[in-house]
């Protein structure tokens, strides 16, 4: 028995606003080591800054006064700088959204008229796990991967999508593709597509400031070159600025040297957290903790486990269902738990022991297929041609009295009468209708036809 996802969200929770909370503790860190930098040089060189003075007392004694607004501005500058390189990657990961995303992976777009037992399959879990999660059905992609692995790339949940692998789809039984896409439902209905993405944005922030340092250093540096050839001064003041300000662009290579390491790490750390709210959320969504748990299971004893081979696939890894790609010795800047810390968050009782990767492969395709019904021998399996009166079925002709009187008392509540009402008039539908809904441009094709009245009035009514 797993244990309370309900309190395992919660934890997790916790752990992301903790993580968080330090990611712009140290930003402000970085803010005042600039603020406190400008400060010694100005304090070491006032000949950099003349000072200004005030009259004390009668006597004409006089008081320098500290040019407090030059390290304020510095580091007012820094923090619109982390903000602004911030804003502009975030803007520049948001444009095309999750579909971008998907397309550079090498993914291609499944539709409902999809001819593979596999695509259909998919496409089946995908609405239920929307249904259960309560968000729109987003659009899926299949990658040609042998690996097991799925992804959600988008800003929000009207951009998202959803991204499953070939092995993924052909290898899981139902209910471990089941917890698979859960998973993913959880990182768009939790937000963590936006929060990983504007993590990102300031981490590229805090890298712009040792940027910058790097260019002062190399300008300064010359120019000090030039000096020293052309000064014949030995008591040059300038000579004393320039070597403050070298300081200064060294000290923000540093800084964003150090601000970048420790901002991976806490990014790094924030999605491992974010991977364990997903798997619970994923319990709370499917109600079957053997299905995530399962399917974590398949990863670790599959041949190709959960690593991905196409050559961009490192730049989203953070996005993946499980480790995509090699992220080192040490699992610091790893963005996934461990696979076995995984699965006893699920499965406290589990013994440790992977199934083996010969009874894995190929063993969800035909049990997930065996939930359909067959296909048409030729042709389109959605695509049929029109029903005619004689083929429709019969619609209940006591029920539906019943359903409009007492409709308001059961709703959410339906019984095996309005079950049955219900069967009944969707295959009254004609299948290329109910094709046509669940794809977007074709579902306005239908919302505008059944707009249209069937008994539209004829010119001469129109004139009076």
């Amino acid at each position: 028995m797993s244990t309370d996802f309900f309190a395992r969200q919660a934890k997790a929770r916790r752990n992301t606003t903790l993580l968080v909370v330090l990611f712009g503790a140290a930003v402000i860190g970085i803010v005042g080591t600039v603020f406190g930098l400008v400060y010694w040089a100005c304090s070491e060189l006032p000949i950099a800054h003349p000072a200004t003075y005030s009259s004390l007392d009668g006597f004409g004694a006089r008081e320098e006064q500290f040019p407090w607004e030059i390290p304020v501005c510095a580091g007012l500058a820094s923090l619109v700088l982390i903000g602004g390189g911030s804003l502009f990657k975030v803007s520049a990961l948001r444009a095309g959204g999750g579909t971008s995303v998907a397309e550079t992976l090498g993914g291609k777009r499944l539709y409902p008229d999809a001819a593979g037992a596999t695509e259909r399959r998919v496409l089946n879990v995908v609405e239920e796990m929307a249904i259960a999660s309560g968000t729109p059905v987003p659009p899926v992609y299949l990658m040609e991967e042998d690996g097991i692995n799925a992804f959600a790339a988008g800003f929000s949940p009207s951009d998202a999508v959803i991204g499953v692998t070939r092995g993924c789809a052909e290898t899981l039984s139902r209910d471990e593709l089941q917890g698979v896409i859960a998973h993913e439902f959880s990182h768009i209905l939790n937000g963590d597509m936006r929060m990983s993405i504007r993590l990102i944005g300031i981490l590229h922030g805090i890298l712009l400031l040792g940027l910058i340092g790097q260019m002062l250093f190399r300008v300064l540096f010359y120019a000090g070159a030039g000096r020293s050839r052309s000064s014949n001064s030995k008591n040059d003041s300038g000579g004393a600025i320039l070597l403050a300000l070298l300081a200064i662009s060294v000290a923000l290579i540093v800084l964003g040297s150090i601000g970048s390491l420790f901002g991976g790490l806490i990014k790094a750390a924030v999605s491992r957290q974010r991977e364990y709210l997903a798997d619970a959320s994923a319990v709370q969504f499917t109600r079957n903790p053997a299905g995530i748990s399962g399917a974590l299971k398949r990863i670790g004893g599959a041949v190709y486990g959960s690593k991905l081979k196409h050559p961009r696939a490192a730049e989203a890894s953070h996005m993946y269902f499980a480790q995509g790609v090699w992220e080192g010795f040490t699992s610091l800047m790893a963005t996934h738990p461990p696979l076995p810390k995984r699965i006893r968050a699920i499965e406290p009782n589990w013994d440790g022991a992977w199934p083996e990767a010969a009874a894995a492969v190929g063993g969800g395709a035909a049990a997930g297929a065996s939930g359909f019904a067959a296909a048409p021998a030729a042709g389109n399996p959605f695509r049929q041609p029109s029903l005619t009166p004689a083929t429709v079925p019969p619609l209940p002709q006591a029920v539906p009295l019943a359903v409009v009187d007492h409709a308001v008392d059961q709703v959410g509540d339906p019984t095996e009468e309005h079950r049955e009402y219900a069967r009944g008039l969707i295959a009254s539908i004609d299948p290329r209708v109910v094709a046509s809904v669940r794809e977007p441009y074709g579902a306005r094709a239908v919302i505008y036809a059944l707009l249209l009245d069937r008994d539209a009035p004829d010119s001469t009514t129109l004139h009076r």
